[in-house]
């Protein structure tokens, strides 16, 4: 079974769907993270180097298994090539 017929069929229980969507923007963000780490060709042992930081520190954070700080995403950024700045919407 794939990954996508595997997903498409939890999605069929409203419970499981609830949940996924709950977190459906960090998987955003996480997916805005990694997509700027390979945009820049890095490894995660070569953006922690850039960031003066260990690359197990980046495995978390790109599993989302961290709550960093403004100024670590913004290290992260600049370390790929790139500025980070928040939309705002209302809610």
């Amino acid at each position: 079974m794939s990954l996508q017929n595997l997903k498409t069929r939890a999605f069929e229980n409203p419970e499981v769907r609830a949940e996924y969507e709950k977190l459906e923007s960090e998987f955003v963000f996480i997916d805005q993270l990694l997509s700027m780490r390979n945009q820049a060709g890095l490894t995660q042992a070569q953006l922690a180097e850039r960031m003066h930081t260990q690359k197990s520190n980046i495995s978390r954070l790109e599993r989302g298994n961290a709550n960093p700080s403004w100024a670590t995403l913004q290290k992260y950024a600049h370390a790929c090539g790139f500025e980070l700045s928040l939309n705002s919407h209302k809610i």
